[in-house]
């Protein structure tokens, strides 16, 4: 390998593709890594992979193919295991009259070519591929994990024997164990990690194991191969393990957490276990401690910015982020407490479940089974001295009651409500029995949040805007005349679906003496924001045409999140 790889680098020296040096540095790489040593120089940027790979091809009189359109058929997929494809880093393309087609990442690898032909029993043709469409080809046909799932039919000896899989715990656990059993979970999530998934879902179903990755607030189904329900019992359970769960227990919900390194970040894994008609399903949220915890990184304009750190520098009174499940809330509160974090003050919080671990707050999980709710924790809390106080969510009028008379004695709370706008609060806590003095008196500033998708920078596409969407932004504060929109196109880098990655857009009602009054006067929630808009405040609606108008996502992305909204 070591003289294929020098002989690979001269033919590219002799080309003009790289040079000498670039060649010795490749090959101190490759020798660390093991790669190919065309990969290499790749990803040391010394020269495109069309070029070396376009160079190799010419060299060695060896079709240089491009898959990215590739379709197979499943007859010639069924010619080569899963396992071979994996460990040669091989895509078979074709089959007829005893000469298969395949793609490969070295075509100097003389193993693999007489490994083939041995086993399969038909004639090889090479053709030159890159490693990266090779792979993604292997897991659109064999499914992710497909090799290790085929190494653990064969050592249990088929289906059969695996279909009739034992109950009994102990045996369940010696399966758990297997090193397959674990490469195949790992393989999901580093998966999952790859693909920007911030939840994985296994879910049993009659007959098959369906796998699904939430990537940007949309559920996407995961190619597994179909073989892998075999295994459902198994997974769960090594799952389980990895949560510190008991195996044994299958009939009740049982939650946990996982900490983990994939690709060289740490990773906390929140996980839900609930039995269902088939089986036990499984839910992963993927949490990543570094990840937005930074206001700047939130999505906020700048003066948004601006009257949000205002707000939560002040001494007391009560700060609440609205929004659906999914919306971002416990991100953007998250975020403020980063910021006011410090030696001076005492920070403590209570969570359902503690999703990021703050460095210096007091985090607290609820335990409602024995007793232990926000309204219990919280009068507890109050004992500890505390500066400021995170309640992740004011679900009832116990709860609430305690929240705001804590921030009327001194301390600053923040917390969670589920509404659609930042004035519904108003409405949703004198609903829960709490008197409008109460909430005048303790309210400093009301947060609504939606998550956007973000257009995909690599395949965005500048479009001229009709005259329906330029009437869009009427009431945003942009010139829709000399702004300049895109529309979501889709390449490999997005899945296709045109947008990668999130923002939020806010709506920040900041509580003032006007506000104040129409509180105490029962106003209703719609009065109450006309008040607030014409005061200067921004709807969601506005704060996501504006970043429509900043080229960062699209008009219907944003009417997608907004759709609830009403004109005011």
């Amino acid at each position: 390998m070591v003289n294929n790889n020098k002989l690979i680098g001269q033919m590219l020296i002799s080309a003009g593709v790289i040079t000498p040096k670039e060649l010795e540095l490749g090959l101190a790489e490759q020798e660390k890594s093991g790669d190919f040593i065309c990969n290499v120089l790749v990803r040391l940027k010394f020269s495109s992979e069309d070029k070396i790979f376009s160079v190799l091809a010419r060299q060695l009189d060896i079709p240089y193919v491009k898959l990215k359109d590739c379709e197979i058929p499943g007859n010639v997929i069924d010619k080569v295991p899963a396992k071979f494809a994996s460990h040669y880093k091989i895509m078979p393309l074709a089959f007829e009259d005893d000469l298969l087609k395949i793609a490969m990442v070295d075509p100097l690898d003389i193993r693999a070519m007489d490994d083939l032909k041995m086993f399969l029993g038909v004639q090889i043709a090479a053709l030159l591929a890159s490693e990266a469409e090779i792979k993604q080809l292997i897991r659109k046909y064999y499914g992710v994990g497909a090799d290790t799932v085929e190494g653990m039919i064969s050592k249990n000896g088929g289906f059969s024997s695996v279909a009739q899989e034992k109950e009994n715990v102990q045996d369940l656990g010696e399966m758990v164990e297997d090193a397959s059993i674990v490469k195949f979970v790992n393989q999901i999530l580093a998966e999952a990690v790859k693909d920007r998934a911030t939840d994985v879902h296994l879910e049993p179903f009659q007959d098959e194991l369906r796998v699904r990755f939430r990537i940007d607030g949309v559920l996407y189904d995961i190619n597994v191969p179909e073989n892998v329900k075999y295994f459902h019992a198994a997974i769960v359970s090594r799952v389980k393990i990895m949560a510190r769960l008991n195996i044994a227990e299958r009939r009740m919900p049982q939650d946990g957490r996982i900490k983990i390194k994939v690709l060289a970040e740490e990773l906390d894994l929140r996980v839900s276990v609930i039995p269902t008609v088939f089986g036990e399903s499984v839910q992963l949220r993927i949490l990543s401690a570094g990840s937005f915890l930074d206001l700047t990184k939130l999505g906020l304009s700048k003066n948004d910015l601006e009257v949000l750190k205002k707000v939560i520098s002040k001494p007391h009174g009560i700060i609440f982020v609205t929004g659906p499940t999914g919306s971002g809330k416990s991100t953007t509160l998250y975020a403020a407490l980063s910021h006011i974090n410090s030696s001076q003050v005492k920070i403590i919080t209570i969570e359902d479940p503690v999703e990021y671990q703050l460095r210096g707050v007091n985090q607290i999980q609820i335990n409602p089974q024995i007793g232990f709710t926000f309204a219990n924790a919280l009068r507890h809390m109050l004992r500890h001295d505390p500066d400021i106080m995170m309640v992740g969510e004011v679900r009832d009028f116990e709860t609430a009651e305690i929240a705001i008379r804590s921030a009327l004695t001194g301390h600053l709370v923040f917390s969670t409500l589920h509404t659609n706008d930042a004035a519904g609060a108003i409405t949703r806590l004198l609903d829960m029995g709490i008197e409008p003095f109460l909430v005048s008196s303790s309210l400093e500033c009301l947060i609504a949040q939606r998550l956007v998708r973000l257009l995909c920078p690599k395949c965005k596409k500048a479009i001229s805007p009709s005259k329906e969407i330029i009437s869009q932004f009427a009431g945003a504060s942009v010139n829709a005349d000399i702004i300049k929109l895109y529309e979501a196109v889709g390449c490999d880098e997005c899945r296709h679906t045109g947008y990668k990655g999130r923002t939020a857009i806010y709506e920040i009602l900041v509580i003032n003496d006007s506000i104040r009054e129409m509180i105490i006067s029962r106003a209703s929630s719609h009065e109450i924001k006309q008040k607030a808009v014409k005061q200067g405040m921004r709807v969601l609606l506005q704060d996501g045409l504006e970043k429509v108008a900043l080229g960062l996502t699209t008009v219907a992305e944003i009417l997608r999140v907004t759709q609830e909204e009403e004109a005011v």
